[in-house]
């Protein structure tokens, strides 16, 4: 009959013994449900370019020009309405970014790598739509001489809406992506910490003495001088 040898117990300097798993358990895994929440965030998010480019046609101010019947000129030579257009897309921009990313965050609140990607894809697709949806609505004829003969002379018309500054694309996007990681590290729940004394039984087992042949010599075996 073999002779099994007595379970020890842990020693409180031996580290902690491994949870057991699951088979087939894997760690971070994104399921078939995060794609599937990543993609209607994108596609929701997109279709929300329309009302970046229906409120960029109806508050951005116009250049005007003018005609004397010979040559079509600047109403206001000293008229800011060009940069004060691509402010009001940069506004509105950084103001639905943030509504996007929220309504994300509200809707699942947790964070996750298809979430991010989708508000990010989504976000761009949107700012995209929004500029190209805001020039169709506030187009004019583009041939300025066929506008002033269409306007009259002395009669001010309108130029078609320009973006001039094409980096007021990018902040819808970031803002979005920026905002909603600041709501999963400021509100989404945290793991626990593992409890470092996990696995130990509170039981100490002193080492054993070594046998007296293995024992180095006492005290009075050691030789003289």
């Amino acid at each position: 009959m073999g002779v099994t040898e007595a379970e020890t117990p842990q020693s409180p300097f031996d580290p902690p013994p491994s949870p057991p798993q699951k088979p087939g358990a894997t760690a971070a895994a994104i399921t078939p449900e995060d794609v599937r929440d990543g993609a209607v965030v994108a596609l929701a998010v997109g279709v929300a370019g329309l009302l970046l480019g229906l409120l960029w046609a109806w508050l951005a101010p116009r250049v005007q020009y003018v005609s004397n019947g010979e040559a079509v000129f600047l109403r206001n030579s000293e008229s800011e309405a060009r940069i004060a257009a691509d402010g009001t897309f940069f506004l509105l921009s950084v103001g639905l970014g943030v509504l996007s990313a929220v309504g994300t965050f509200l809707w699942r609140r947790a964070g996750g790598v298809p979430l991010v990607v989708g508000l990010a894809v989504g976000s761009a697709f949107a700012a995209l739509a929004g500029w190209r949806f805001g020039l169709w609505l506030g187009s004019s004829p583009s041939d300025l001489a066929a506008a002033a003969a269409a306007a009259g002379k002395g009669v001010p018309f309108d130029a078609p809406l320009e973006l001039l500054a094409h980096g007021a694309l990018l902040v819808w996007p970031m803002t979005a992506v920026l905002v909603h990681l600041g709501c999963t590290a400021l509100w989404t729940p945290r793991d626990p910490e593992p409890d470092p004394l996990a696995g130990w039984s509170g039981y100490y087992r002193p080492a054993a003495p070594l046998p007296p042949t293995e024992a180095g010599p006492t005290a009075s075996e050691a030789p003289r001088a």
